[in-house]
């Protein structure tokens, strides 16, 4: 088309375009000033849709005059039936080209993002809403004038659009979750995109990326995006805390107009505090961080023990640091042994950061290696290799948070670096069994927790005022009553002593409170108190994880289960691969009656771990309840099989085959019980299960008393379990309840 004339334009060259049209310079021969002519392409032209929108395009466009939108002339038809736009003619470059070239400065970032809101500002007030800002739809002119370009995907509000409800519409990487899901939208869709525009001018790269659209549409929907400040350390923090709120996927909680958001562009650049109706919160912005299992160098591979206490040490730390997310150390660990792309391992735990390292031992000397590494582009933000003797252990770890706190630009306050820089114990020897003893700990089987214990003990008889140790104790001898490897009265009693003894040492361990809550939940039925502790663990570490698991189980045993399943949802947030916080959550599901969600959990938590006992028997629960009996037996007995006959899996087999109708079945599994029980530790709460199931009420609530006299750790969930449902009705199910300090 180049030379042709059209109508009273000389075409002159071509300047760009894309699927909804091709731009050409050209001149107005009538008027002697250059315009851009954007064509329709020749094969939309027979497109009813297309030619609406290129027509609607030009009206909407033409409707606002302001200087940040650019000016429409006309709209015009060629003699073979091509519609095309005469637009102002700007002589500069796109804002994409702009940001491709390399770093903005932050004062023209800011003047940039102010233009385009002031545009958009004027589009609002005549209810239009844009829908496709987008670096490539905004010009820059050689005077520094920003113009928003191209309104063929505009709609007005409140009215039908060219597009079908259901539809995503617009550039994917730049679309508000709203968009990407189809759903109606607002101004708030325009604020998002240009959130995403100022974050790419910033940091240089787009906040949501991925491989494939449908990867990208998944980040939008489910992931945070990195910091700027990690790509651009100089940026003022009060641009993070402007990008935060307009990037956030529930359009309320982003600035309710552009007006707002023009007033906190303006605070930043003239350097003054953001307007207070502009904040969402009153946090700082938060970073995350996940700390990798280190791997062990050392020639004897003997050191598997104190390469994830490193790790698990600074998570620790880290936890106390309220502007920081720390991944927990379950999911983690999780990534152990697998050579992942350390941006997968991001994206899988959704932080921004991570940290891995290896440890070198050799007699008394090790060499310790870090590398903090931004997971969106895979660089590296800090390495650092430290040699040292054992005992400068203890400030090698003070130095690596202190420099992740400093790489990571994190405002530390004052209690806080107190909380991360605490020593609990001097003694090497002490520190040794300690990270021992939460190594085997962390094995959960009984002579891995035996094991623990034994190593624990070691380490207070090093350091009696080791109060870590202490509270590892305790977790241990509950954690041997909660699985039946002993019996909960002496377990309990030694876990409740283990725990009051770390906080006569330290009233301010969060670990220990925890500890102490867990005794007073499962074994006292000393709600009040157990609530207490857990409230005052997560008061001390609001990161810490266990703290929030056993608190949900606190809401369950007392009748909440609303407040059961989003305090495990927080614990899931800490810790988003935990199986056994999945496993919880559909517990809970499955306890509420909310039987679909139970097993979406459930199958969930099987795709991390096929082999997980208590997915299967929990999985069969659910399906046993559905009566869908041949799978809810299928998933009982494979547990069993995996758990070797445990009688906590043979009771639920025992209830299964009972709802089934199989009576026979489930009497010779409590003939079995019988029988071990006068060898070994079996709960009463077990055969009142599987008699519950046959709805033999007076068998049940004998071995019900049986279970309230010995403390049974089970009666607990006496209030939600489901396969107690047979016996609510009866005048002495509300008895027993108010025995336990549960009624009303």
């Amino acid at each position: 088309m180049i030379g042709m004339t059209i109508s009273h334009y000389k075409i002159l060259e071509e300047l760009g375009g894309g699927g909804m049209g091709i731009v050409y310079k050209a001149e107005d021969i009538r008027l002697k000033r250059n315009v851009a002519l954007k064509f329709l392409p020749q094969d939309l032209t027979r497109d009813k849709t297309a030619k609406q929108r290129f027509i609607k395009e030009a009206q909407t466009a033409s409707s606002l005059d302001h200087p940040n939108i650019c000016n429409i002339h006309e709209i015009d038809e060629t003699e073979e039936g091509q519609l095309f736009i005469c637009m102002a003619c700007y002589e500069g470059e796109t804002l994409k080209k702009i940001i491709e070239k390399g770093q903005m400065e932050i004062d023209r970032i800011i003047d940039i993002a102010m233009q385009l809101a002031h545009g958009l500002e004027k589009a609002h007030s005549q209810e239009i809403i844009h829908r496709d800002i987008k670096p490539a739809n905004i010009f820059i002119t050689n005077d520094g004038q920003a113009k928003i370009l191209d309104f063929g995907l505009a709609k007005l509000v409140g009215k039908s659009s060219l597009t079908k409800t259901g539809t995503a519409t617009g550039t994917v990487a730049y679309m508000s979750p709203e968009q990407a899901s189809g759903e109606e939208v607002n101004y708030q869709t325009d604020i998002w995109s240009l959130g995403v525009v100022l974050y790419e001018m910033t940091s240089g790269h787009q906040p949501f990326k991925g491989e494939t659209w449908e990867a990208v549409v998944y980040a939008i929907l489910n992931t945070k995006p990195p910091q700027i400040r990690l790509a651009r350390p100089e940026a003022p923090e009060a641009l993070q805390i402007i990008t935060k709120r307009m990037l956030q996927k529930n359009p309320s909680q982003r600035y309710k107009n552009v007006d707002e958001l023009l007033k906190d562009l303006k605070a930043v650049k003239n350097k003054t505090t953001l307007a207070a109706a502009s904040t969402t919160d009153k946090e700082r912005p938060s970073a995350s961080i996940a700390v990798l299992p280190f791997l062990d160098m050392s020639p004897g591979k003997d050191q598997e023990y104190f390469c994830d206490g490193m790790a698990e040490e600074l998570i620790n730390s880290l936890t106390h640091i309220k502007d920081l997310r720390v991944v927990a150390r379950t999911s983690a660990f999780s990534f152990k042994g697998k050579n992942l792309d350390i941006r997968d391992i991001g994206r899988k735990l959704n932080v921004d950061t991570v940290l891995e390292g290896s440890v070198r031992k050799a007699g008394n000397r090790l060499r310790i290696t870090t590398q903090l590494i931004e997971v969106f582009e895979g660089y590296h933000l800090w390495s650092e290799k430290y040699d040292l003797v054992m005992n400068d252990v203890f400030a090698i770890q003070d130095e690596i948070t202190l420099s992740i706190v400093d790489k990571l630009r994190v405002q530390l306050l004052g209690s806080e670096k107190e909380a991360i820089l605490k020593r609990y114990t001097e003694n090497l020897e002490a520190y040794n069994f300690y990270l021992k003893g939460r190594f085997f700990t962390d094995k959960m089987t009984a002579d891995g927790l035996r094991t623990a214990i034994n190593y624990f003990k070691q380490a207070i008889d090093q350091d009696a005022s080791y109060a870590l140790a202490h509270t590892g104790l305790a977790d241990g001898y509950g954690l041997l009553g909660f699985y039946d490897y002993m019996h909960p009265k002496e377990a309990l009693a030694r876990a409740r002593m283990a725990a009051s003894k770390a906080l006569e040492i330290d009233p301010a361990l969060a670990e220990a409170h925890n500890s102490r809550g867990f005794v007073r939940l499962f074994y006292d039925w000393d709600w009040h108190a157990a609530e207490k502790d857990f409230k005052k663990a997560i008061e001390l570490n609001p990161h810490y994880t266990p703290a929030h698991t056993w608190y949900a189980f606190y809401f369950a045993a007392t009748g909440n289960l609303d407040k059961a399943i989003r305090e495990d949802k927080t614990a899931l947030e800490l810790d988003p691969l935990s199986i056994t916080a999945n496993v919880t959550l559909g517990t809970l599901y499955l306890r509420a009656n909310q039987l679909e969600q139970a097993r979406v959990s459930f199958l969930k938590a099987l795709e991390m771990d096929p082999n997980l006992v208590k997915t299967h028997s929990t999985l069969g629960q659910t399906y046993i309840l559905e009566s869908k009996y041949d799978k809810g037996l299928a998933e009982h007995e494979k547990a069993v099989n995996l758990s070797k006959r445990h009688p906590w899996n043979l009771a639920g087999l025992g209830w299964a085959y009972a709802r089934a109708g199989r009576k026979k079945e489930a009497l010779e599994l409590i003939t079995e019980l019988e029988s071990r029980r006068k060898t070994e530790y079996i709960r009463p709460y077990y055969f009142a299960k599987i008699y519950a199931g046959m709805a033999e009420k007076d068998h049940a609530f004998y071995w019900l008393d049986q279970a309230f006299e010995e403390h049974d750790m089970s009666l607990v969930h006496i209030l939600s379990d489901e396969t107690m449902s047979t016996l609510r009705s009866d005048p002495r199910f509300n008895q027993l309840v108010k025995k336990m300090g549960l009624g009303k």
